[in-house]
Order: structure tokens, then C-alpha cells, then sequence
């Protein structure tokens, strides 16, 4: 049977693994596919690289390298453009302009989607054709997979899940080896697996793109990345890892969608979770995603959430859908965010104000007499109730408090804390973390 041609945007990290993997794997690949999917061009800026990576054997049998990414998608060879250049702009380009062209697209651009899903979806949609990103979220593990299919039978209640692994890896290493944020940052750059900026990863946003695209999988709402909750690790101090650790918890860089009556939460932030919990185990770089169906109950999926050949992995079980699918009806394909377009409801993301989590404070105050019970008033006053509390001994005329509270809206523990910040006992800003059990 006639292969199925692709035109490969980007032969970087992950798109070198894309060649290798398709290259070592293409018998079986094709058995799954029905027919065989072959690259027959790669776009990259950086010609000499991308004819080094698919060596002479792939030029003298045709494959062609080009410069300009915005050529694949007027190339009538091709019938599947596989994004892997990243970014906002010439990305979105090129996805459009092959939507336009009539050609599917296969897409790890979680940024992308996250910013510009809801325009590219619609695109696709009109134009008969399947935009499959896989690769977008958490690597290697079939978490968009799950979502869109293997849970369709489920009313999808919460999602949560360790989604960026090199926040990961620095949590584990200040948890373990008693680095500080910083030497812990320092440690996961030696060893690449964080940027030489950081800010998407240490500030939460990477994590933010994909909790995005799993909450409008999961319950089929718009893309809303601007209405999400982001907090990254940067504050995070080793006394807070310590503190955490001994009473029962670690701390884990979560995103979160949670399912309410009046919305739902879409929320990225650190976060103790207990020791016993299965999200707490998963150390360094790999990544876990936690859904909880109505009928199916708490379902994990565990692997590594980037590299090279992982993340390929995940392109090609999209090429294989899409080469499946390839002359099915497009009105009887799997919905791009799992849902019939005309039944994603109008569902907006809350304000963290109206979250609701149990919580963490960790509090520097005048060792004197009185401290707590003004603390206790003020958490009386909004009828948050304490459910662990630490002391340490005093140093210098100054007391560690640390509170744990049951489960409450995020607008009641603010209130505490607004009430308390000008009081002179209160020698340093209250810290304050989120509490999830995830039962």
C-alpha cells in the first residue's frame, strides 16, 4: 500500500528521535499503521545538521532538506506535517497554513495549543482534517490517549499530576540531598535537564500549558489558559521541605483541573501531598498523571515526560492514528479535545479565590505569650479549623510556626492572612502552600 508521506518541521532533540525511532521500527510501525510512514522532508534552519542526522543513505534515496519550515505546507508530496519547532509564531504559522493545505498535523507544541488551540482546532475542523498531540503533554505516557478514549465512559472529576520534570528533579534533590533551591536548579542545568533560562519550567507555565489541555480534554471546556491559576517553585525553601517531611508530606509541582458545580479549577502550584500517596514516589525528572472517573475510580499513568526518543514515541502513535484515519470520514474521528465541538460547554475556569484545598503556613513570630491564640482567632473569625501544628524551639526571641488547616476556600486562609500580617508578633511574610490528598 502507498506510504503515507511526512514532511518533519524541526529535527532538533525530539525530531532526531523521530527519525531514529521510525527508521529502526518502521516494519512494525507499518504493521500497526496498514501502510508504511516515511519521511520524505525535513525543514530546519540548520541544513548541515539535518542532512548529518538522516545521513547520505536517506539523501541518496530522495529525502529532501530545506530551510524554510513554511514550505512544507505547499509541498504536494506531503500528507502529514509533524510540528517540532516550538514557539508561538512561525509554529502557528505553519500549522495554519497546512490546515489550509489540507494536510494533517501532528504537533508537541503544548504552547501552542495551550495559547492558539481553540483557532487551530477550529481550523481543522472546518477543513475535514486531524491536528493529534499526543506528544504535547507528559512525553512518552498516552495520557491525551486515555482522556480522549480510553475514559470516555467516565465523568471525568479531577485530573492532577506531576507534569514537568525538571521542577520535579529540584524538588527531589532539595527533598533528598538537602540542596537549596538554588543548588538544586544549578545541579538539574549540569545535568540538562533544565534550560539555561528556566523561567517556563521554575515558574510554572510549561506545567500551566499542559494542565490547560488536560482540563478541556477531561471535561470538555474551552482552552483557557488565561484564566489559569500559576504558581512555580522559585520561593520554595528547604526549611519548607523539611518541615513538609516531617509531618507526613513532599512537596510536588501539581497541575490540577478539578471538576465544580459552578466551574472548575484549572491551578498550577507546589504542593504537599502524603508520603504514602502514589504521586509522592515519583522522583526526579518522570512525570505522573492522576485521573479520577466516576465509574473507573483513580487511574495512574507513570513515565518520562521529555527526551529525546520518548517524546518521539508519542509523535509516531499520532502519525499511526492519523495514517489510520487518514480517508475515514472526518465526522466519525476522534474529537480533537474528546468531545463533539457542539457540546463543549461554556464552563469557565475559577479565581483561585474560590479554590478550595487544605493548606500550609509557615509563620515567624515573637516568641511571647499570646502569639497563637491571636492566630486561632483570626482563623475562627473564617471558620478554618487546624488539623496539625509544629513549633519550633525558639532561637533569638523568634518561634517557626508551622500550620496545617482542613480544607477551605483559598479567600478564607487570605483573609487570616491579611488579618495577621500587620500585627507586630509576625516577624516575616506567612508562607503559605496548598494541601492536596487526592483521596
Amino acid at each position: 500500500m502507498k506510504a503515507i508521506r511526512v514532511g518533519l518541521a524541526g529535527i532538533g532533540t525530539v525530531g532526531s528521535g523521530l527519525w531514529r525511532v521510525l527508521a529502526r521500527n518502521a516494519d512494525e510501525i507499518a504493521r500497526r499503521a496498514g501502510r508504511p510512514i516515511e519521511i520524505v522532508v525535513v525543514a530546519d534552519r540548520n541544513e548541515a545538521r539535518a542532512r548529518a542526522i538522516i545521513g547520505e543513505e536517506a539523501l541518496a534515496r530522495g529525502v529532501r532538506v530545506v530551510a524554510d519550515v513554511r514550505a512544507l505546507a505547499a509541498d504536494p508530496e506531503i500528507d502529514i506535517v509533524v510540528e517540532l519547532i516550538g514557539g508561538y509564531t512561525v509554529a502557528k504559522e505553519v500549522v495554519l497554513a497546512a490546515i489550509a493545505a489540507g494536510k494533517h498535523v501532528v504537533t508537541a507544541n503544548k504552547a501552542l495549543l495551550a495559547m492558539h488551540g481553540e483557532e487551530i482546532f477550529a481550523a481543522a475542523q472546518a477543513k475535514g482534517v486531524m491536528v493529534a498531540f499526543e506528544a504535547a503533554v507528559a512525553g512518552g505516557i498516552p495520557i491525551i490517549k486515555a482522556l480522549r478514549e480510553g475514559l470516555a465512559g467516565n465523568r471525568i472529576e479531577w485530573v492532577a499530576g506531576i507534569i514537568n520534570g525538571t521542577t520535579n528533579f529540584i524538588l527531589t534533590q532539595m527533598e533528598q540531598q538537602g540542596l537549596s533551591f538554588a543548588e538544586a536548579l544549578a545541579q538539574a542545568q549540569s545535568l540538562g535537564y533544565a534550560e539555561a533560562d528556566p523561567t517556563f519550567d521554575i515558574e510554572g507555565i510549561d506545567a500551566g500549558h499542559k494542565a490547560t489541555l488536560l482540563a478541556s480534554l477531561a471535561f470538555g471546556v474551552p482552552i483557557q489558559f488565561n484564566r489559569a491559576h500559576i504558581e512555580g517553585i522559585t520561593r520554595i525553601d528547604r526549611s519548607d521541605v523539611a518541615f513538609a517531611d516531617s509531618l507526613g508530606y513532599r512537596i510536588k509541582l501539581l497541575g490540577i483541573a478539578k471538576r465544580r458545580e459552578e466551574g472548575f479549577e484549572l491551578r498550577v502550584h507546589p504542593t504537599l501531598i502524603p508520603k504514602d500517596h502514589l504521586l509522592a514516589s515519583v522522583a526526579g525528572a518522570m512525570n505522573a498523571v492522576l485521573v479520577k472517573g466516576d465509574a473507573v475510580g483513580q487511574t495512574l499513568y507513570y513515565g518520562p515526560g521529555a527526551g529525546s526518543e520518548p517524546t518521539a514515541s508519542a509523535v509516531i502513535a499520532d502519525l499511526v492514528d492519523v495514517t489510520r484515519l487518514h480517508t475515514a470520514d472526518p465526522e466519525h474521528r476522534v474529537p480533537h479535545l474528546a468531545f463533539q465541538p457542539q457540546e463543549v460547554q461554556p464552563l469557565v475556569a475559577l479565581p483561585i479565590s474560590q479554590c478550595r484545598s487544605a493548606f500550609y503556613l509557615r509563620l515567624k513570630v515573637a516568641d511571647r505569650p499570646g502569639v497563637l491564640a491571636e492566630i486561632a482567632q483570626e482563623l475562627a473569625k473564617e471558620e478554618v479549623s487546624i488539623a496539625a501544628l509544629v513549633q519550633r524551639a525558639p532561637q533569638e526571641g523568634a518561634a517557626q510556626l508551622v500550620l496545617l488547616t482542613h480544607e477551605c476556600e483559598e479567600q478564607a486562609i487570605d483573609a487570616v492572612i491579611a488579618a495577621i500580617a500587620p500585627r507586630p508578633f509576625l516577624l516575616d511574610p506567612v508562607v503559605k502552600l496548598r494541601v492536596e490528598h487526592l483521596a
